[in-house]
């Protein structure tokens, strides 16, 4: 028997998303609301990876992602101006520690048409 060497892993990065969501029965958005963005955090060996991955733990939690944008690792954030706080840092590090899609704000949207 010969034990045949794994290929190394590919290391993994923590990319920045905001995922559009609409409604679906269970989603647990607010009342009235016509659906929401979310900030996530998740890793991944390249951010397709993170994409996929994030939107199919969303539809696990009963959620119908839309749309999906992409802001790079830290260090693409960085180099764009975007200031990280510590918090941020934190959840960016848990999710790469944990290899997970961490969902860190949720804003609903409402129509602004309905009285």
């Amino acid at each position: 028997m010969t034990d045949k060497a794994k290929p190394p892993k590919k290391p993994h990065h923590v990319y920045t998303l905001v995922v559009e969501v609409g409604r679906k029965t269970g989603d647990g958005l607010p009342d009235g609301s016509t659906g929401a963005g979310l900030m996530c955090y998740a890793s991944g060996v390249d951010e397709a990876e993170a994409v996929r991955e994030t939107v199919a733990i969303l539809k696990q939690a009963d959620m119908a992602p839309l749309d999906v944008t992409g802001y790079g690792t830290r260090s693409d954030r960085e180099e764009q101006g975007h200031e990280i706080d510590e918090d941020e840092a934190d959840l960016m590090q848990k999710a790469l520690a944990e290899n997970a899609v961490i969902v860190a704000q949720v804003t609903p949207y409402f129509d602004k048409d309905k009285s």
